[in-house]
Order: C-alpha cells, then structure tokens, then sequence
C-alpha cells in the first residue's frame, strides 16, 4: 500500500530531521564538563555566559555531525555490506575532520576574544594538546552512539522475530479455521461424490487434489518458509477444486511465466490469501460474466503476482474489508517477512478489484541427505 503523505506537522517534522535528538548530545557533552570542572554551576557558567560556549558548541554540531553520518550513511552503505575496508577507512577521515572542526572552534575563541592560546589556555596549551582532547571525545561519542544504535537493532529484531512467530502461529489457526471452513468441504466432497458416476476419472483427479490440499495444510507448510513450487502447486489444486465447486459459473485465467522455481523460497499462504479472496468476493452475476484473473512472473528473485475478479456492488464492502484474514492482517504478516522487500498496490471499485504483489525471493536452502558411509 502506498505511504501516507507527509503532513507536515510540527512532530513529523522533528521527528523527521531528528531535532529531538539535540537536547540529548546537550546533556551529553555538558556532563562531560561537570566532571572536567567539578561543578555543575561553573560547568553551567562557562557553556551559557562565557566566549567557551562557541566551544561548547563546536563539540555538539561537530560530533553530532560525525555520529549520524557514521550511523545513517558509512554504517548502511559500507559496514552492512562488508565492505570493512572501506568503512573502517571512511571513519577514520570522519574522526579526523571532526576533531580537527572542533580542534578550529579553539583558535576562534581566541580569535574573537582577542586574546592569545597561552593567555587562554595555559602556556603549555598547543594544536596537540587540543587535538588529543577533540579526538577521544569524538570517538566516545561515536561509540556511545553506535552501541545505543546497534542495541536498539538488536531488540527490535529480537521482538520481530518474536512477533514473526506468533503471527505464524495465528495465521495457521486462522487458515485451518477458515480456508477449510465447512462450507468448502461440503461442497467440494459433494461435487466428487457426484462426479463419481458422472466421470469417474475427473472425479479421481479431483480427490487426489483434495487429499493434496489437505496434506499441504496440514504438515508442509509449517516452516517459515517452503518451496515456491509448491506454493505455486498448492494454488493450482485450490484453483481446480474451486472451478469444479462453483459449477463452470465463473472464468478462472491463471497465466504462469515462471523460471526455475527449484531453490526459490516463500512464506506459506502469502500468495494463497489473494487468491482465497478473489474466490470468496467474485461476483455472482446471472446476465453478465464473472471472472477471475490470475497472474504469476517470475525473473530471478523477483516475483510478480496479480489477481482481478469481477464484484458486485452489493459485496463492494466485504472486498474491501479484505475477508476473513483482513487486509491489515495480510499486510502486517509480510511487513514481518519481509520488511522493505515487496510492494503491494491494491485498487478497487463498484465492478472490479485487482490486487499487484511484487516481492523479492530468496533461495531456501534445503537439507542435504547424508551419504551413507562405505562399510570396511
């Protein structure tokens, strides 16, 4: 679905540009005085009513600076990729132009109270002395900072797989309540019984259909992730039973261009949900044609999936509301799976309701059987 546009509000904006993060590194670097001077109110004095403030602020911007372009530029593009080399090389230039931006902010105090370093400083006061102060400062701020990032990561990744696995136990639940409601096996069971003197053979395809459906349900899905091939077999089977339980009433197109789909992985039931809710919300029309439109393509990793079917006006509010799983639900589940790796784009109106996945895969990786040893 797509974002919601920026408001522009005063919160959003904050939060946005990470103002709120300003009075922390404040806070941060003014403690740090307190226990270099001994004194929070001469510490106080000196940041607020003194020419030392400019200093002050030299080490806020100037760290500050250094630690979010470590933590949202080098760390991202450099240290995520293993590209250790170049990222260990980048944070030195970074420590380096920010001590010596802040090492600068000394000689301007000098320069704006018209005084001389000795006069300011001390005599022994020099570029090294300042820099040996910058410079290990600079470097406990980034590492404060990137122990706080990398703890904040560590939990919410922590919690997302906590959440991942109670999502998947109540997307089972629901699915085995649901999809195999009793509804679907009455009608399915009474069409092969039917089809069973009618035309025994399809009647056999059927009911090998359906045992498959139930075995995929019931003990092949309860990974994370399976086989895209059998996902993709699992939706052939439903589609089937499906046009043999609605009695030739609707057009079912299921179009497939796919590659090798051998190593490629899927969560169970994502591309299932749509496919149960094209089904559940086609219309019924007696005088005009109801339809259903299933499209899957593959090219590598990528994966793009389509479903359209004909509505009524009269169910226009159940599709939208998305059946028995939700939209929200949907959606939650693949925000957990996959975060950042697919776009999902949905459209609707009085007659028509289409649904575009494009997902990013990845390969599954089987176990492999162990050889027998030879025996001596």
């Amino acid at each position: 679905m797509k974002a919601a546009p920026y408001t522009g509000s005063k919160q959003s904006w904050l939060i946005r540009y990470k103002l709120y993060h300003i009075p922390f590194w404040c806070l941060y670097h003014y403690l740090w005085w307190v226990v270099a001077m001994g004194n929070p109110l001469k510490a106080a004095n000196s940041i607020f009513f003194s020419i030392f403030a400019v200093k002050f602020a030299f080490y806020v911007v100037f760290q500050a600076l250094a630690v979010y372009f470590n933590l949202y530029f080098l760390m991202p593009r450099y240290l995520e990729t293993n590209r250790f080399r170049v990222y260990f090389t980048a944070l030195a230039v970074t420590l380096l132009s920010a001590s010596l931006c802040i090492v600068s902010g000394y000689y301007l105090i000098a320069f704006l109270s018209h005084k001389s370093i000795a006069a300011l400083y001390g005599d022994t006061a020099c570029f090294f002395s300042f820099f040996s102060s910058a410079f290990p400062s600079t470097i406990a701020s980034m590492t404060l900072a990137m122990s706080i990032k990398l703890t904040r990561q560590w939990l919410q990744d922590k919690r997302r797989q906590q959440l991942l696995e109670k999502e998947k136990l109540e997307t089972e639940l629901k699915f085995l309540r649901s999809q195999f409601n009793p509804h679907f096996l009455f009608n399915t069971i009474n069409s092969i019984f039917f089809l069973i003197h009618k035309n025994p053979d399809k009647a056999s395809s059927s009911l090998a259909k359906f045992s498959e459906l139930l075995r995929y349900q019931l003990y092949e899905c309860n990974d994370i992730q399976i086989l895209l091939s059998k996902e993709i077999s699992y939706l052939e089977n439903f589609i089937e039973l499906e046009k043999l339980r609605q009695n030739n009433n609707i057009d079912v197109q299921f179009t497939l261009n796919q590659q090798n789909s051998i190593h490629w992985g899927i969560a169970p039931f994502i591309l299932m949900t749509f496919v149960e809710n094209a089904f559940k919300h086609v219309s019924k029309h007696s005088d005009q044609p109801n339809w259903i439109k299933i499209q899957l393509d593959q090219e590598e990793e990528q994966l793009y999936f389509a479903v359209s079917n004909s509505t009524a006006e009269t169910t226009y509010n159940e599709v939208v509301s998305y059946g028995g799983i939700g939209l929200q639900n949907v959606q939650r589940r693949m925000d957990l799976i996959y975060p950042g790796q697919y776009k999902l784009d949905i459209q609707s109106s009085d007659n028509c309701f289409v649904i575009k996945l494009q997902l990013s895969l990845s390969e599954l990786v089987l176990a492999q059987p162990l050889q027998e040893q030879p025996v001596f």
